[in-house]
């Protein structure tokens, strides 16, 4: 018994000696962060995955609501944003979701939509985290770039052929409704329209105009008269006249609004008109605007609008007339964009920023303007090969873009002037039926209507 007893003893003591134990219990310990650690790893994993799909649905659910952001309510808004991310989000295992949107039409429009949803954990839960909350935010604004765009169309006698002032009018009103849609509000969206042939048309009604140069049209327009001029009676009561012939210019009144080329180099400018050249000798160039009396001046110019129905009912009244002149219907494009001659420019809103288009199309090559009765010079003015200049450089050096159209229904070569004026290469289209301008003008308006840039 007694040795029984002291090998129990001896046991004893060896057991308490012992620290074997100590490391089972320090490794379960230590696999609790292992275990927390590799269980996040995998919930968050998860959790993500549910997140990025909970922002492909803000995302598409913002974009959606722009559509509609500028006509419906506050909470008609919120309806439909709840109804499409619904839609989107289908990802069964989150919970408690939830979106708030809002539009704001400050600097432009803006949708913001935010969204957030709780995924349950699967291991996380194991150390107290039973959820993993989710959120994302998406916003759509459009409307930040206002668009200005001039349309320098050609109303030249040779667009009675092969149908094409009949494409034309159809096409413009086509590229009208893309804009007016493009536009949110009004003044998103402003056009001018300027018909050209020879000349332009800037309005009979601005006869008493202080930018107007009336020499040649005073020389061209009026008629001689008798004249008669009677000296001081003689003593015995007799007058002695004398009979003369004198030219006497019409009344400004009778003028048809048509304007030719100003002096040159102001033909390729837009400089502002400065009333005291009418006192300028002769020769001297001056920056007035040139009256002259075509009889094949096309229907008034319109500036920058967004009369709608005004502008369609212009571009229904257009006729083919007259000769071929494609500097002066861009160069009055451009001073429709920038104002004087009549046309005034609306006020620009800091808040926004600005897009400057020029779309000239034409049917053929330059004829005649006010000095020239052939194509080179009058291409020269437009666009001086070699050296760049004219007034297709001029134009894109103050920031405007310009797209030109050739509609070659006859063969011609292809018009470099046109190609060249363009301000890139993808900007030029030739079309050899007048049936395609209503695609190129689409092409140009689905480009122009890309206001919305998504984030």
């Amino acid at each position: 018994m007694q040795n029984a007893w002291g090998k129990f003893r001896g046991q004893l003591r060896a057991f308490a000696r012992a620290r074997r134990g100590n490391v089972a219990i320090t490794f379960a310990l230590a696999t609790l962060p292992i275990i927390g650690g590799v269980g996040a790893a995998v919930d968050y994993s998860h959790a993500n995955s549910v997140k990025v799909a909970l922002q492909a649905a803000l995302d598409s659910t913002a974009l959606m609501l722009s559509r509609d952001a500028t006509t419906v309510s506050a909470a008609d808004l919120q309806t439909k944003a709840t109804n499409y991310f619904n839609a989107l989000f289908t990802k069964a295992e989150a919970r408690n979701a939830t979106i708030t949107a809002t539009y704001t039409a400050t600097g432009g429009s803006t949708v913001v939509v935010n969204g957030s949803a709780v995924v349950p954990t699967v291991i996380m839960g194991i150390i107290g985290y039973d959820n993993i909350v989710i959120n994302g935010t998406a916003t759509a604004t459009w409307g930040s770039t206002r668009l200005r765009v001039a349309l320098a169309l050609d109303n030249t006698g040779s667009m009675s052929s092969d149908g094409k002032m009949t494409a034309l009018k159809s096409a413009t009103k086509n590229l009208l409704t893309q804009l007016k849609a493009a536009a949110g509000n009004n003044g998103d969206v402003y056009v001018s329209i300027v018909p050209f042939s020879k000349n332009v048309n800037v309005g009979s009604n601005n006869y008493t105009a202080d930018w107007i140069d009336w020499d040649d049209w005073e020389d061209a327009n009026g008629e001689w008269k008798t004249v008669t001029t009677c000296t001081k009676k003689s003593k015995r009561g007799k007058s002695r006249c004398s009979s003369s012939k004198e030219w006497v210019p019409a009344s400004y009144s009778t003028w048809n609004g048509c304007i030719t080329d100003r002096d040159q180099n102001y033909d390729q400018l837009v400089t502002a008109p400065n009333p005291a050249d009418s006192t300028l000798p002769a020769g001297q160039a001056s920056t007035l605007f040139p009256a002259e009396q075509d009889s094949s001046c096309p229907l008034k110019m319109m500036g920058l609008n967004y009369d709608w129905t005004s502008m369609n009912s212009l571009v229904d009244q257009m006729y083919p007339n007259g000769w071929t002149n494609q500097p002066i219907g861009l160069v009055w494009a451009w001073q429709s964009l920038v104002g004087g001659g009549g046309l005034t420019v609306p006020a620009k809103d800091a808040n926004y920023q600005y897009q400057e288009i020029i779309i000239l199309m034409s049917d053929g090559l330059n004829t005649r303007d006010r000095w020239y009765q052939s194509q080179t010079p009058i291409d020269n003015r437009m666009y001086q090969t070699g050296n760049g200049s004219g007034t297709c450089a001029n134009i894109k050096a103050s920031g405007i873009t310009i797209y030109t159209i050739h509609v070659n229904t006859n063969g011609d070569p292809t018009s470099t002037l046109l190609r060249n004026c363009a301000s890139t290469t993808d900007k030029f289209w030739m079309i050899t039926s007048a049936a395609e301008l209503t695609n190129v003008f689409k092409t140009i308006g689905t480009n122009l209507t890309q206001l919305r840039v998504a984030k």
